[in-house]
């Protein structure tokens, strides 16, 4: 009788774990799958919603004295990017630089400063709101799968426009990734890009941010990805813009911070190692994850501006 009871009672210890196990097999998805949802969708400002608060463009080109033309570029019947376009205080322009800004930023706050020092250089600048910023239709992000078609359609638009070659293609984090990924995959032909602060695998990038926040990597990193993933329609696994380096044929400077906690140095050589052609990679020694013209002015000036004249 004694083993027979001692039967009973294991598999109702092993009732007990498996209900636990359960259980935190389902918790774990359900935090993951709203966590992949706060990362990838904004909520409209003044609103109670999950997600980051939609970026809106509180200041204008004409703030800091710059000329500036609102334009929308058409998507489809109900959804546009909406761009700023500064043209050039020259005669004749250098070229069109196109500005694409990080995840949950917008033309004012990531794009205005640089999109100056390069009107002092003599170049127009078209700054572009992705989808679900700023202006833009839409409050989603897919932190730069989709935003690649967004890149390709704007220098779409550049050129049907007629704007002035070279067409310089600059990004700020996410920005970059997609200008990146739009050479891999949307076949696109750039003059020149500039990459400022871009993350090397979208895995890696969800890994640095959980990590900052003690929380552990693995498995919800992972876990965020998938759900992302399913909720987007995408492949966030194959979201790596270090391998769509391997594409890129034109000029490139790569601009970095040394102080970066999302993407490491190492991460950063090996995207810059990819690019073929020209190119030049300039870290910044005081810098973490912010906008670089705004953290040392005077380097960024001097590594944009003597990469520009040698590349010619």
């Amino acid at each position: 009788m004694k083993p027979l009871k001692f039967l009973k009672l294991g598999r109702k210890h092993r009732k007990i774990l498996f209900l636990v196990v359960l259980f935190f097999f389902l918790a774990l998805n359900v935090l993951s799958y709203f966590g992949a949802y706060a990362l990838t969708h904004y909520s409209s400002p003044g609103r109670f919603g999950i997600g980051i608060p939609k970026s809106t463009n509180s200041k204008l080109p004409s703030d800091i004295g710059l000329e500036y033309v609102t334009q929308r570029i058409p998507i489809n019947q109900t959804e546009w990017l909406e761009t700023w376009f500064i043209p050039t205080q020259l005669p004749v322009s250098n070229g069109t630089v196109l500005l694409f800004p990080g995840n949950a930023g917008s033309k004012d706050k990531q794009l205005l400063a640089p999109a100056k020092e390069f009107h002092r250089l003599g170049y127009a600048a078209m700054l572009i709101d992705f989808r679900g910023l700023g202006g833009s239709s839409g409050n989603t992000t897919t932190l730069g799968v989709r935003e690649a078609k967004d890149v390709a359609l704007s220098l779409s638009h550049a050129q049907r426009s007629n704007f002035q070659r070279p067409f310089i293609l600059y990004g700020v984090s996410m920005g970059s990734a997609a200008i990146l990924k739009a050479v891999a995959d949307e076949k696109i032909n750039p003059d020149v890009v500039i990459l400022e602060l871009p993350f090397a695998r979208l895995l890696d990038a969800v890994r640095s941010r959980l990590s900052a926040s003690w929380i552990p990597t693995f498995p919800f990193a992972e876990m965020v990805v998938f759900w992302g993933s399913i909720q987007h329609g995408i492949n966030g696994f194959t979201h790596n813009p270090v391998t769509y380096a391997k594409q890129v044929r034109c000029p490139a400077l790569l601009l970095h911070g040394k102080l970066d906690k999302w993407t490491n140095l190492a991460e950063i050589d090996q995207i810059f190692q990819n690019l073929h052609g020209f190119k030049e990679l300039s870290i910044f020694p005081n810098a973490d994850h912010s906008l670089l013209v705004t953290v040392d002015k005077e380097r960024w000036q001097r590594s944009v501006e003597q990469f520009l004249k040698e590349k010619k």
